[in-house]
């Protein structure tokens, strides 16, 4: 790090380097949530361990939404600690620091996720199924982890002397971050085939009734009559669903593999 770049770190204040570092593991952290539990489905956030519990889908999900929960908390604490520190901006190299400082906490959170979740805990891995699923672990360690962190560094390290921050950078990551948790609790789009997760004290006549709403057609349901496939008109928006007791409105292609974690001996999903 240079002399000029290392004075104007240790001279803007402790909040505005936080506020970077939280808000690009809150990133890090809605960016895994969406993509590998929500989209590609992948895995859930306790996938890796045994038991009858953690084989409902309704207890993963309630723990992925538990997790989302806990990094909006860090979101919108780098967004207070931001607005403390908001007078920085106006230094010079302040938005080149505020960006190096975000990237280098998205890449803390693959690392530690990595880990933690993968290798000590064992909760789960990047691809549940894969044949050798620590080649996953390993490409997001250094793909989404290790280079993110160093871009970070090397962003933050090499400012230009004389340059002005127009605070447009903090504000771009302060947004994404709202945005991501946002988009965490929209369902993906699709070609009409969704599992929905009602909630346990949905009937299945509320359930049948919301599915009137819509227009929709039921394919399948598990013999709890809570998790239920069906099939959508084009262009039908699936929010009453959410309004009359869904938990999750899934369109992923991986519909069929997220019915992997019912309950052993449900019967099969038939299109």
């Amino acid at each position: 790090m240079s002399v000029a770049a290392s004075d104007m770190t240790q001279r803007l204040p402790v909040e505005y380097r936080w506020a970077g570092y939280l808000l690009g593991f809150a990133i890090g952290g809605f960016f895994d949530g969406i993509l590998l539990h929500q989209i590609l489905q992948w895995h859930h956030l306790l996938s890796g361990l045994e038991g009858e519990r953690f084989g409902d889908l309704r207890f993963q999900v309630l723990a992925d939404g538990l997790f989302h929960l806990l990094m909006y908390g860090l979101a919108l604490l780098g967004l207070w600690l931001l607005w403390r520190s908001r007078k920085a901006f106006a230094r010079s190299q302040a938005d080149r620091v505020f960006l190096g400082n975000a990237l280098i906490g998205f890449g803390s959170w693959h690392i530690l996720d990595a880990v933690l979740s993968h290798w000590v805990l064992g909760i789960h891995r990047i691809r549940m199924e894969a044949a050798f699923p620590l080649f996953w672990d390993l490409l997001w360690f250094f793909l989404f982890g290790v280079l993110f962190a160093m871009a970070g560094l090397y962003l933050r390290s090499n400012g230009r002397p004389g340059a002005r921050s127009t605070g447009f950078t903090p504000l771009t990551v302060a947004v994404t971050a709202l945005g991501s948790g946002m988009a965490a609790t929209l369902p993906p789009p699709g070609d009409g085939n969704v599992l929905v997760v009602f909630r346990p004290d949905v009937s299945p006549a509320a359930a049948l009734s919301a599915l009137a709403e819509i227009d929709g057609h039921l394919i399948w349901s598990d013999a709890s009559d809570q998790v239920w496939a069906i099939k959508l008109p084009e262009n039908t928006s699936v929010f009453p669903l959410y309004r009359n007791g869904a938990l999750l409105v899934s369109a992923s292609p991986a519909v069929a593999g997220c019915l992997a974690w019912l309950r052993r001996g449900d019967p099969p999903l038939e299109a």
